[in-house]
């Protein structure tokens, strides 16, 4: 999703026609009604009548019970959240973008960058505070996962069939509010906690330290004396 968002932001950061016009509609997805998107999800992914397995027949494959099977359920939800969430991370990306100075990009075309070279040398390292921002609230979103799964799977057993939509928050709504083991959702919740703290961490670490945003010991002591 993230890599998605970030090429989709480099696209839009370029001089192309309608750009205003493309931001919007990348950006309509987040404030969708969850309930609306559901619907529309369990109709395109159903498991008789979803317009995929219609592709599927119409080339000579063979159906997916993509709201019945294990890994079929998974993958619906994960395109729902890239579906929702990519054109979010983008706006962010193409807000850093538009802060990294033209002339590194004439510089580099001038000495005979192409578009990738341009990327991967000058656009991602400097962006990667902007990515170490989404890299932390993705995975704390991705560990804190409800709407979706919940609503795609109302009225039928939590999590769905064989309860492959389960996540974390979800089983603590249903361990809290469905079993009334209140004590056991309280303690799921600061095991949450505790995950979402060490994964921001973990992340926080390896690219501030690839990126040169923490200070060098040396450094710092030298400042001291100085000082």
């Amino acid at each position: 999703m993230l890599f998605l968002a970030l090429v989709l932001a480099f696209l839009l950061h370029g001089n192309i026609r309608a750009k205003g016009f493309y931001r919007v509609a990348f950006f309509i997805p987040n404030v969708t009604s969850m309930v609306a998107m559901a619907i529309v999800f369990g109709s395109v992914f159903s498991d008789g009548f979803g317009l995929v397995n219609a592709a599927l027949r119409a080339v000579g494959a063979d159906p997916v019970g993509w709201l019945s099977s294990y890994w079929g359920i998974k993958v619906t939800i994960a395109v729902m959240v890239i579906w929702r969430w990519t054109g979010y991370n983008a706006i962010i990306y193409l807000a850093g973008l538009q802060s990294i100075s033209t002339e590194l990009y004439d510089a580099a075309k001038v000495d005979g960058a192409n578009t990738w070279q341009i990327f991967t040398r000058i656009t991602i390292p400097m962006l990667r505070p902007v990515i170490l921002f989404t890299v932390i609230t993705s995975t704390i979103g991705g560990l804190g996962l409800f709407t979706e799964p919940q609503i795609l799977f109302n009225g039928q057993a939590v999590g769905g069939p064989d309860e492959a939509g389960m996540t974390i928050v979800l089983y603590q709504y249903d361990q809290a509010f469905n079993q009334f083991d209140f004590g056991y959702g309280s303690a799921i919740a600061w095991v949450l906690f505790f995950f979402s703290v060490v994964f921001a961490v973990i992340n926080w670490r390896l690219l501030s330290e690839r990126d040169g945003l923490k200070t060098p010991r040396r450094l710092r002591t030298t400042k001291g004396v100085r000082a």
